[in-house]
């Protein structure tokens, strides 16, 4: 491993390491609940992430030959498909290190290519992306030589760049599966008082619940809602809002209830009728590859009756095809 590969797995597990200490420092000074519960879902949560993941990487990587054929397959004119799709597989860590193998030949497409993926983002669905990324991963952005978060503020504005600028915050604390029921009944009161028990809606209420409460907080707080208000968080929200807040509002509460069946529900609909929404299709094969694709498979089956990959080989071809199908890797 190279010094810019070992200098991210550094970082990776000095960022991991200082949330585990200020989680028992908490515990310690009674701002949190016994470190048990939380460890015990945080080690669940890692056992989910294992299974989910489809890209699995590899003991004994050797990033210099991949680099040399990767390399050989670009250079001059056209390009040697089969050699594209072989690498497909390589994973996360693995592809840091594979990366400073190849920055000296090829740094400012990289440069380029980064810039107009973050430009493009801005114009894709911008809520999932940052509400299931940690603080630090979201921090890493500003290596394109803006915060994302002032690139957030220069293409939206009003309530939406509100809520995305909150959830950019990272606050949200979904390692620990403690719920308080006393404070989330009073969030299901607050967020009844902000929109149904009054004329015209507290939006900043809605944002501020949505945005930092830990997922499942926010379950409770949506049962205890429905209860009070007789109607789902969803149908309030709908009636209560409109447009790309309405939109982002759903979002949120979509990815809380079940990420995975969000994720599937995307990829149907990027593939289903006339044509593909291929930035969709790519952008969460690619991303949820190293995650928990496996998993988002399995509820894509189960809600639609049909293997994700099926699905891809119906509405793709060639390369392409090959290419997301080796992601995606076998079926449920």
């Amino acid at each position: 491993m190279d010094g810019q590969g070992q200098d991210g797995w550094r970082l990776s597990r000095w960022s991991a390491g200082v949330e585990l200490v200020l989680t028992l420092l908490g515990w310690l000074q009674g701002t949190l609940p016994s470190p048990h519960s939380c460890f015990e879902q945080a080690w669940l949560l890692l056992q989910i992430e294992q299974k989910g993941v489809s890209v699995k990487s590899s003991r004994h990587f050797n990033p210099d030959p991949d680099a040399e054929t990767l390399y050989k397959a670009m250079k001059g004119i056209g390009h040697h498909r089969c050699a594209h799709t072989e690498k497909q597989r390589t994973e996360a860590a693995d592809r840091q290190v594979l990366h400073g193998s190849v920055w000296q030949g090829s740094h400012r497409d990289a440069e380029v290519g980064a810039e107009r993926r973050v430009r493009e983002a801005h114009h894709s669905p911008h809520v999932p992306s940052i509400q299931i990324r940690s603080q630090g991963a979201v921090r890493r952005h500003e290596d394109y030589w803006s915060s994302l978060e002032e690139d957030i503020q220069a293409d939206t504005s009003g309530y939406l760049e509100r809520i995305l600028v909150c959830l950019l915050q990272g606050s949200r604390d979904d390692l620990c599966g403690f719920v308080d029921p006393g404070l989330a009944l009073q969030d299901a009161q607050d967020l009844y008082a902000a929109g149904e028990k009054i004329c015209g809606t507290d939006e900043m209420k809605f944002i501020t619940i949505l945005c930092t409460r830990s997922a499942t907080h926010l379950m409770r707080v949506f049962e205890d809602y429905e209860k009070m208000a007789s109607k789902s968080i969803e149908d309030s929200i709908k009636s209560e809002t409109h447009g790309s807040l309405e939109e982002a509002m759903l979002t949120v509460v979509k990815c809380t209830r079940n990420l995975h069946s969000y994720f599937a529900e995307r990829l149907y609909y990027a593939m289903k009728g006339a044509g593909t929404h291929d930035g969709t299709l790519i952008r969460i094969i690619v991303s949820r590859s190293e995650i928990d694709l496996n998993l988002i498979k399995c509820r894509f089956k189960e809600m639609y009756g049909k293997t994700l990959s099926s699905m891809i080989v119906e509405d793709t071809s060639s390369d392409y095809k090959n290419a997301l199908l080796n992601l995606v890797g076998s079926d449920p």
